[in-house]
């Protein structure tokens, strides 16, 4: 069992310090893990959990090694450690290891993940399966590669994770490298059932079996079915679907051939902040309203939203959503996988392509609680200009009910709030290929192991985003509302709302982008004696970005009867492209050495250079094109006694530049079309530990 504990009372000065217990109760075949290259992730040497030890580790050197023997902080987690923790996603997973902060409270899908304090929302944690990526870039349009498209069950293998090290040489833009082994069959068959049930009607089923198909044929195939209504009640259930993940295997005399396939269809709805205190007074709770603990403002009031909006031509279209969908990804991938031995030499060969589709329906709270006397009282002047002299007053309604069903928030909370149905949907393609070639050599001073690889990534994705602002009760699973001006003798008048909405299309964008990126990368591990080596390896990357954007404008849909209308966004018909070539450099270089067969110490020095990614082709205005450079420094010390052991490591990381700008939702016009620019310096530093003792 794998537990975050804080024990290096010691070490004052921790940014980050974790630890982790492993219980494992199998018997083990070896005392040491053993670390792969990450391009060889899915050979015989890291064979089933149920056969070896749960510290076999994917890394970045040429060879299988023990980790005692490595420069770099690297962990796994077992298929039995996966089931011990019982994580609600993958994100929640990743958080247990050292080193690693998790926010994942945004539900099963598109957490958040900070690798050694990197104030990203994905750390430069970079995501394989069997070694390569699902999908190229770290994140798509409002999808990501890391638990956005890797789900944890039965055919999971093993998760293993190398933090700093030589993660940049073997991923583009990796700080950090989670590989997601599958399991994959062996001479004896077995299978596994197993049925999981909760307190937030969650119903799940996984399986998978794997075996002998023939003499040196093999197979394993397996996923998960699932239903969850949630962690907070939305009114409709939060997650459902599953996924089926299956591959062949040929063994030859001197290597194997893997096929490999997977189809994954699954709706996870995504929670948002919740206001907590009354803005009028912050001292005075809002928990009647919005339970703290199960309240939630999505609502089965926004389960038929219509988002009107001008296209190129000027036509009004309808964009239907409901927020039930939540973030419904639908992808399919297969890949090939040959490793061979050939004298002294070692090919590995690996090929993927993944094609799928996002609809993503969520709702966000941009704006906090106002007092509603106020914000009503804001929109009469407008009123008047628009529905004549004689409105006497506003009003609240229950939305759709045509001013019928009426609503006064003094009777409630005496505040109302707007938030923003985003509704996107995003198809992407993404094909990558590794070739490698491994040799050792042996001179008069130690041994050299000499890697050099080619890797390349033909991606891209199609999108289309439409926002829309309505005004909410605050309460749980609030009621959309409509504001209304009324004449004296309470004849409606006229509409600041359009059936709940504050701002029709408040924010459109839509558009293409195609990139391709080609690595040249090698490394070279020096072993000068059995106690002293240094490692070092450099990538070169060229990247190629091309794609447009819809260009859009200010536009009025030409109701009368409504303000809500009066300035949507909406397409000109002219197009922003853009056609960006980029290069990146990285680097490592590492020592290593050990006292003897149980305490050692290492260090390590590299280079991570991160291009803004191929979706800077769909933002119009063209953004700032700044690549982001960081250093990263390492200093480790290890123990290991049999099966117990303890790693201490030590990081400072300096980013100059560090470009974090992004877009951000303006209060001022209600569109999420502010461009945040950030563009400077920061570091990271801390010290993380990993630890195991067993006693029997």
């Amino acid at each position: 069992m794998i537990v975050r504990q804080a024990f290096l009372s010691g070490v004052a000065l921790c940014a980050m310090i974790g630890a982790s217990a492993n219980a494992d109760a199998q018997d083990a075949k070896t005392s040491e893990p053993v670390v792969a290259s990450p391009t060889t992730a899915a050979t015989d040497t890291a064979a089933p959990t149920e056969e070896h030890p749960a510290d076999i580790v994917v890394t970045g050197s040429a060879r299988p090694q023990r980790r005692f023997d490595v420069s770099y902080a690297v962990n796994t987690l077992s298929q039995t450690d996966i089931q011990k923790l019982a994580p609600k996603s993958m994100t929640d997973l990743i958080g247990t290891l050292p080193g690693i902060q998790a926010e994942a409270t945004g539900g099963e899908v598109q957490n958040i993940t900070r690798v050694r304090g990197i104030p990203t929302d994905r750390g430069y944690l970079y995501f394989q399966q069997d070694g390569l990526p699902l999908y190229q870039e770290l994140d798509g349009i409002f999808f990501n590669q890391g638990d956005g498209m890797n789900r944890p069950d039965l055919m999971t293998d093993r998760i293993e994770v190398v933090r700093g090290g030589p993660a940049p040489i073997y991923a583009s833009t990796a700080a950090a490298i989670a590989n997601v082994i599958t399991v994959t069959g062996t001479d004896t068959t077995r299978g596994k059932v197993q049925a999981t049930v909760g307190t937030t009607g969650l119903y799940r089923l996984d399986a998978y079996q794997a075996g002998p198909l023939g003499d040196h044929d093999y197979y394993a195939i397996g996923g998960f079915i699932r239903q969850n209504e949630g962690y907070r009640d939305n009114g409709f259930p939060s997650d459902r679907g599953g996924q089926i993940r299956a591959n062949l295997k040929h063994d030859f005399d001197n290597g194997y051939v893997k096929l490999s396939g997977q189809y994954t269809n699954d709706h996870n709805v995504f929670y948002l902040s919740i206001p907590t205190a009354d803005p009028r007074d912050p001292s005075v709770s809002l928990d009647k309203y919005i339970d703290y603990f199960d309240g939630t403002i999505n609502t089965p009031a926004l389960r038929d939203v219509n988002i009107k909006y001008r296209d190129g031509a000027g036509v009004i279209q309808n964009r239907q959503g409901d927020l039930s969908n939540g973030r419904h990804i639908q992808f399919g991938n297969v890949g090939v996988d040959y490793e061979a031995d050939f004298d002294d030499w070692h090919v590995s060969a690996k090929a993927g392509y993944t094609k799928g589709r996002l609809d993503f329906d969520a709702f966000y709270s941009t704006s906090n609680p106002v007092d509603s006397a106020s914000y009503a009282a804001g929109f009469l002047g407008a009123s008047r200009t628009a529905f004549g002299a004689n409105v006497a007053r506003m009003g609240y309604s229950v939305a759709g009910t045509n001013g019928l069903t009426s609503y006064d928030p003094a009777a409630d909370s005496g505040l109302v709030m707007s938030a923003q149905f985003r509704s996107v949907t995003s198809n992407f393609y993404s094909g990558q290929g590794d070739l490698s070639v491994t040799r050792k050599f042996e001179t008069g001073i130690g041994s050299h192991d000499i890697r050099v690889g080619l890797y390349g990534s033909l991606y891209g994705v199609t999108s289309f985003q439409a926002f829309q602002n309505y005004l909410v009760e605050v309460k749980s699973q609030p009621r959309t509302l409509d504001l209304a001006a009324y004449s004296a003798n309470g004849t409606v008048l006229g509409y600041v709302t359009d059936n709940g909405a504050i701002n029709d299309a408040a924010s459109l964008n839509a558009g293409k982008t195609d990139g391709q990126v080609l690595a040249l990368y090698g490394t070279d591990r020096w072993d000068i004696t059995d106690r002293l080596s240094v490692d070092g390896g450099i990538r070169h990357e060229w990247y190629s970005y091309s794609g447009y954007g819809q260009v859009t404008g200010t536009t009025n849909l030409g109701n009368a009867a409504t303000l809500a209308d009066d300035a949507t966004r909406g397409f000109t018909g002219a197009i922003s492209t853009l056609r960006l070539k980029q290069t990146a450099t990285n680097w490592t270089g590492g020592v290593n050495y050990d006292l003897n067969g149980h305490l050692g110490a290492y260090g390590r020095a590299s280079q991570l250079e991160v291009p803004p990614n191929a979706t800077t082709a769909l933002t119009v205005p063209t953004p700032t094109i700044v690549s982001t450079k960081a250093k990263l420094y390492e200093f480790g010390v290890k123990a290991s006694y049999g099966r117990s052991y303890l790693y201490v490591t030590g990081f400072y990381t300096k980013f100059d530049p560090f470009n974090a700008s992004f877009t951000a939702f303006n209060p001022a016009n209600g569109r999420s079309d502010q461009t945040v620019n950030f563009i400077g310096t920061a570091e990271t530093k801390g010290v993380e530990a990993d630890g195991r003792l067993r006693v029997v």
